[in-house]
């Protein structure tokens, strides 16, 4: 049984479904582009229902991006369960691959300005449909070594992966990454990989898709190098608001260590021995 109807009577008593089109969005929720009979367009996303919690932090992480002011991201409209489906509901917008990407980077910049008296956030989200422990702590190394990096390594141990000593001896070698550096707490869009940007008819830029957290800024900016997709004058703006430290080079790598994780434990075994070669690159650096 299709869930659509369901989800109209939820947004609207007396709507009706006009038309359901699956649109691009994703390899962990379905995406359409829902139409009411009174003309106005929605986009969907749905899940199985014990996914709700998923969507429902999708929907607190973009609330949070919201009210900065920051950045434009898609206005989350209604979240819950339509029969066995969870389904999340944001404001349809038009989007293209390409627009200002200056402004993109000077928005983001003004993002990293929110900030917080300690490393976390207020409640658990995903990472794609990975858990993503967001407790508060007041170190940064700390908070990295166990919500991020010791939790996707306990992860991948439990999924039968195996990088003997490497990954121990990064985490106990995390705080000479940060020798002479101390970052803040920033309020991170926390995926931002090129996927989850895009431009509207006028050239803004939006973000979509978050997994946020209050960290260091890096981590953001280290995702964009990931996979790529990011204009030169993206960077160029960026840096001209906040300039990384002389460090980066080094902590881009540890910080797309926990992406790289992740996708060894929610897709392929490559993931893991890209990341078996990034722990042992990392320690190289140690001495």
């Amino acid at each position: 049984m299709t869930p659509w109807a369901e989800i109209a009577r939820q947004l609207a008593p007396t709507a009706q479904v006009a038309s359901v089109t699956a649109v691009g969005g994703g390899c962990i929720n379905q995406t359409s582009r829902l139409r009411l009979n009174d003309g106005q367009c929605y986009f969907v996303k749905l899940n199985d229902a014990g996914r709700l919690p998923m969507l429902a932090a999708e929907r607190a992480g973009l609330e949070v991006l919201a009210q900065t002011g920051a950045m434009r991201v898609p206005r989350p409209l209604l979240h819950g369960v339509a029969g066995r489906h969870a389904f999340l509901i944001l404001e349809w917008l038009e989007m293209r691959s390409q627009g200002d990407a200056r402004q993109l980077g000077e928005n983001l910049a003004a993002l990293h300005a929110a900030t917080a008296p300690d490393f976390g956030f207020a409640q658990d989200n995903f990472i794609g449909s990975t858990p993503q422990p967001n407790g508060w702590l007041d170190n940064w190394i700390a908070f990295w070594r166990i919500r991020r990096l010791g939790f996707q390594l306990d992860l991948a141990a439990r999924h039968g992966y195996c990088f003997g000593s490497l990954g121990e001896r990064l985490l106990a070698g995390l705080p000479a990454f940060f020798r002479g550096y101390t970052p803040r707490p920033a309020l991170l869009h926390g995926d931002l990989w090129g996927g989850n940007h895009g431009y509207l008819a006028d050239g803004a830029p939006v973000l979509f898709d978050p997994a946020p957290y209050y960290g260091d800024r890096e981590a953001d900016l280290a995702m964009t190098e990931l996979f790529g997709g990011f204009d030169p004058d993206f960077y160029a703006a960026y840096r001209a608001c906040a300039p990384p430290d002389a460090g980066y080079p080094v902590r881009r790598e540890l910080y797309n260590l926990y992406h790289i994780l992740n996708h060894a434990n929610l897709f392929s075994a490559g993931y893991a021995r890209q990341a078996e070669g990034m722990m042992q690159r990392l320690l190289a650096e140690l001495g």
